[in-house]
């Protein structure tokens, strides 16, 4: 009987670099993303490397999950997982309005919720056209940059000079680093501008950098922000995407069944997909992380190699808990200061909020007689941008109203999705083709 290549079992000769690319071209998110959280939060360096710590473990664990499946969990499909940049910007979100512990809540709230809709998931993904993604994924990304944008300025916003330089040329360094590598080395982009604002930031003393001891093996730290704090109102950011990765997932899912000539079973394949996001999410809620998503970004690699085996993305996985193991890696790369990470998060969600441009142009604004597309989106980013032009607009309502309104994703997406569904009959075309167009949110991190 002949082996599908989706489960050839590569030698080891091959499979070890093979799993470094796989390994390079994914680790720029989940660094990113840390430092991204460590700085907004005003965590110490030793509490940063934790953090670094647990979500490269937690990456592997479950790009492993994804590649060898345990029971009903995990599609056995070469997917990797990292923290999504959507949802991380989210969990931020509800750790400045309502305190780190509610923000852990939240993801246990969420990562509940997902597996609770997974066997209505068909009913649901409906509810989420590219209409309304975009404009998701649109908000979320303006939302971060503001964040981003904070981490050079300080939270008063007023940034110093040299901040702003070594910012900018973190970015400058991301996009050489973009123009001039191809392949593998292009997806490391992001890493690279990093690493050289570092250097930078010593060599020219621009940034200063934090400390922290440490050497050998350790594990992260359990519920680093004390006790989960449940708050079903606040968690509504967090909650709404859990709804919204339904889409996601059926999308990626059937982009990576297809490209490995696997044939996915949306039916079969997606409640397993969303299962271990479920699963990994729970675990990362009780190490400080926001929710764990599955990604195919690294279906490039697949392409530019020919190799199909989820076994390569399974050694990859191995290699990232090994990494988030090892005490000095992580400890290191905590102390890189904040101007440098506020210039790759530029980038990060900058390209986030270009990928919710790019939906809403597939979702095709114009269409139906009346065009009320263009329509839904106008007042659903009215009302998502509002929050974040006139922060005190909201002021004078009732606490459950301010915490609805005055996040401007969850507005947002909800006014498009109430929108949607009322023009709806006025409208032809949307329907589950649309959906699957969705795939490769996630691909910015």
């Amino acid at each position: 009987m002949t082996t599908a290549p989706v489960d050839e079992r590569v030698p080891l000769r091959r499979l070890v670099p093979l799993s470094v690319q796989h390994v390079l071209a994914m680790v720029a998110a989940p660094v990113s993303t840390v430092f991204l959280t460590a700085n907004t939060l005003h965590l110490s360096p030793p509490r940063t490397a934790s953090l670094l710590s647990a979500v490269l473990i937690l990456c592997g664990a479950g790009t492993l999950l994804q590649s060898l499946g345990v029971w009903r969990i995990g599609a056995r499909l070469p997917f990797v997982m990292l923290p999504g940049g959507a949802a991380a910007a989210l969990f931020l979100q509800i750790a400045q309005d309502h305190g780190a512990a509610t923000a852990s809540g939240s993801v246990f709230l969420a990562a509940l919720l997902l597996v609770a809709v997974l066997p209505l998931y068909a009913r649901i993904v409906r509810l989420f056209p590219p209409l309304v993604m975009g404009v998701t994924v649109l908000l979320i990304g303006i939302a971060m940059v503001r964040v981003a944008a904070q981490l050079i300025t300080g939270p008063e916003g007023h940034g110093q000079p040299r901040a702003v330089a070594l910012a900018g040329l973190t970015v400058a360094a991301t996009v050489g680093a973009y123009l001039l590598l191809r392949g593998v080395w292009r997806q490391t982009a992001v890493l690279i501008g990093m690493a050289v604002g570092a250097l930078l930031a010593a060599v020219t003393g621009l940034g200063s950098f934090g400390s922290a001891a440490g050497s050998g093996f350790s594990l992260p730290a359990l519920l680093p922000y004390g006790a989960p704090h449940f708050d079903v109102l606040a968690a509504l950011p967090l909650l709404i995407f859990s709804l919204t990765a339904l889409a996601e997932i059926t999308g990626q899912t059937v982009l990576v069944g297809e490209s490995v000539g696997h044939g996915a079973d949306a039916a079969r394949d997606v409640p397993r997909v969303g299962r271990a996001d479920a699963l990994v999410s729970v675990v990362g809620g009780l190490f400080g992380t926001s929710l764990m998503v599955t990604s195919a970004e690294n279906i490039g690699i697949v392409r530019l190699t020919g190799v199909r085996s989820r076994f390569v993305t399974a050694g990859a996985g191995a290699l990232l808990v090994v990494t988030g193991l090892l005490t000095p890696v992580s400890r290191a790369v905590a102390a890189i200061p904040s101007a440098v990470v506020g210039g790759s998060s530029l980038v990060v969600y900058a390209v986030i909020a270009v990928l919710g441009v790019d939906m809403l142009r597939r979702a095709d604004l114009g269409r139906g007689a009346d065009g009320s597309g263009a329509m839904v989106a106008a007042l659903a980013l009215a009302a998502g941008l509002l929050p974040l032009l006139s922060p005190g607009l909201y002021e004078g309502f009732p606490g459950w109203a301010r915490t609805i309104l005055g996040s401007g994703v969850v507005a947002g997406t909800l006014t498009a999705v109430a929108l949607s569904a009322l023009f709806r009959p006025w409208r032809s075309g949307e329907g589950t083709g649309e959906v699957v167009g969705a795939a490769g949110v996630r691909e910015a991190g």
